[in-house]
């Protein structure tokens, strides 16, 4: 069904949108490695019209020993209009994502979205980069999806504390992305070592746009380079929610407005911000 939101009126430069929630049918939900599940749901088309950086406020399940009262916000890691299909990628770290390890094939989550301020691809960025650690990669998983459909170059760095927990990488290759990864473990996912990497691209082939997600250092990172070489960039935010919907405030946090300092609903005004707009914590 459709509901009536704030997100239902234009504002700034974007369109105005409908939210729906939804029953939707599991198709899929296992582990990928030891911290992380994939959720895989059959979706309507309504809900499907999503767009990269958005995400769902899903409502986990109740069990004996899990009880979480509030939705959780989910990223979208993958959709396909083709397929009738919407994918999750969820880091179990409490009750609500624990809860949702329980679902089965056949079961029935119900998800009210698509939520939030989508990534942009500007017609002149031709040259992407993407750069993430955890989490942070199955945000940014739709962008290089986009990213392939419009014929973009796009290089993603993959960062984690070891192999094992690695992730997506071999997603974003089958995306036509070029992949570079840095662990803990090996010694070359400390920001120095990162920067020369970004560096070397830039005096190469250059770079027309970066985006992130969740790491501050990976966000103080970029926007030094960012600064520096006159690169435009946008970061999505991870932040406590409660509605996903604006009301509630749970979500605020301050934001760069050319010289002043404002305060800001992730969840409406978000989660993607301007790289230069965003402060670090």
């Amino acid at each position: 069904m459709s509901i009536q939101t704030a997100d239902n009126v234009k504002r700034n430069d974007q369109p105005a949108r409908s939210v729906f929630q939804v029953e939707a049918i599991i198709k899929r939900n296992s582990p990928i490695n030891k911290e992380y599940h994939l959720l895989n749901v059959d979706a309507p088309q309504s809900i499907l019209r999503c767009k990269p950086g958005q995400f769902f406020h899903i409502l986990c399940p109740a069990r004996a020993a899990h009880q979480p009262y509030l939705r959780r916000p989910m990223s979208i890691f993958g959709y396909s209009l083709e397929k009738g299909e919407l994918q999750f990628l969820y880091k179990v770290t409490g009750n609500g994502t624990r809860a949702l390890t329980y679902l089965k094939k056949n079961d029935v989550v119900n998800l009210l979205g698509p939520l939030g301020i989508p990534f942009t691809i500007k017609p002149n960025w031709v040259n992407l980069l993407i750069l993430a650690r955890g989490v942070g990669l199955a945000t940014l998983a739709p962008l290089a999806q986009e990213a392939n459909r419009l014929e973009r170059n796009l290089i993603t760095i993959c960062s984690a504390r070891n192999s094992d927990v690695l992730m997506s990488d071999n997603h974003f290759r089958k995306l036509g992305a070029e992949v570079i990864t840095v662990t803990d473990t090996e010694g070359t996912s400390k920001m120095e070592n990162v920067r020369h990497i970004i560096e070397d691209r830039i005096c190469g082939d250059g770079i027309d746009a970066m985006y992130t997600c969740g790491s501050n250092r990976m966000l103080q990172l970029l926007q030094g380079i960012g600064t520096k070489y006159a690169i435009p960039g946008q970061v999505a935010l991870e932040q406590q929610m409660a509605c996903g919907l604006g009301m509630c405030q749970c979500c605020v946090r301050s934001f760069y407005c050319g010289k002043k300092i404002v305060q800001k609903r992730v969840c409406r005004d978000g989660p993607v911000f301007g790289l230069q707009e965003a402060m670090a914590w």
